[in-house]
């Protein structure tokens, strides 16, 4: 890779050639994942749905693409130095595969009392895991301050050329594989993945309307996005841990706001009967996450109507609290 993720500078925003170099480097660690329609969800939506499954990724979530991009451009001596992240999650998957991978060290900060499951995960990878902090804003900080004691390579949870490089490979798959959307939605906590659909849109499918969406109990990045240039800072308070971001990201509001057709605002709720709704008509496991997507479509059906619309389910690693709400929705639902 270029090396893009320069730590002196302003960053520069990745190319179209950089995603096709990650998907080149991509092809012997990752298979493309499928992306399937499903009768039943075409029904209950209105739409003809294209379900694109970045839950099957090997950390059950989209952004090992970005991981392992990153690591594959580090020379040996970096990697020798190791990575800090912090993350409520599939970041943190992504840079301990990937630093497994590679041979690196890595840690990751996590707020205080995380996903057990994601950070399971995360140590059955080799990282070394550190809790701390109320909120993802105060794990950043705590991060910063490891990186700067042990001399390792701090990695931005959007703000890294090379991770939305490697994202844009996932894009890359969905307009090879139909070329003639009308639109795909895209979750946003960070902003990485709608910055790299905005990346793979505008090279391949500049008809394509790229739709993001985001918990309106966090709404950093929507409203940073809305407001023509201002990173925002905003309280976060969505159960949904992938997209629990309270402020925007200066480089991947600067690729959303060339290319994005628009932002929209979904409640918790809404995430959780999308969630429901994949398992009913899609046999999808999602976290919230990875459903924030159909629950855009879900809610504003109209905008969508009789469209082909790409549904991204970035992320697979749902929580045992939400597998027993869907549980519940399925006993509610029998009786």
């Amino acid at each position: 890779m270029s090396g893009l993720s320069g730590t002196s500078g302003p960053l520069r925003p990745p190319t179209i050639t950089d995603a096709l170099r990650a998907r080149r480097l991509l092809a012997d660690h990752l298979p493309p994942t499928p992306m399937w329609s499903y009768p039943a969800l075409n029904a209950t939506t209105g739409a003809t749905v294209l379900l694109k499954h970045e839950n099957v990724q090997p950390t059950g979530a989209f952004k090992v693409r970005g991981g392992l991009t990153l690591l594959a451009g580090m020379n040996a001596a970096e990697r020798a130095r190791g990575v800090v992240g912090y993350s409520t999650g599939n970041h943190a998957q992504s840079l301990a595969y990937a630093a497994a991978r590679f041979g690196a060290p890595c840690a990751i900060v996590m707020p205080e009392h995380p996903n057990p499951a994601k950070a399971h995960a995360v140590r059955a990878l080799g990282a070394e895991l550190i809790e701390a902090g109320a909120d993802l804003g105060e794990a950043a900080v705590h991060a910063e301050r490891v990186a700067a004691e042990r001399g390792m390579r701090l990695v931005s949870a959007a703000d890294e050329p090379d991770l939305i490089a490697g994202v844009a490979t996932a894009y890359l798959e969905v307009f090879d594989r139909e070329p003639a959307l009308d639109a795909v939605i895209v979750p946003v906590g960070g902003g990485s993945g709608a910055a790299a659909a905005c990346l793979a849109a505008a090279a391949l499918a500049p008809d394509c309307r790229i739709v993001a969406v985001q918990s309106a109990a966090s709404p950093a990045a929507h409203d940073s996005w809305r407001s023509g240039g201002a990173l925002l800072n905003r309280p976060s308070r969505t159960r949904v841990e992938g997209l629990a971001t309270g402020s925007g990201f200066a480089l991947t509001q600067r690729l959303m706001r060339d290319h994005l057709a628009d932002f929209l605002l979904v409640d918790d709720d809404a995430i959780g009967e999308a969630q429901w709704t994949l398992m009913r008509d899609a046999h999808t496991l999602a976290e919230g996450a990875g459903a924030a997507a159909l629950a855009a479509l879900l809610v504003h059906r109209k905008r969508f109507a009789g469209q082909r619309v790409a549904v991204m389910c970035t992320g697979g690693n749902a929580s045992e609290r939400e597998i027993r709400a869907f549980s519940a929705a399925a006993t509610a639902t029998a009786a």
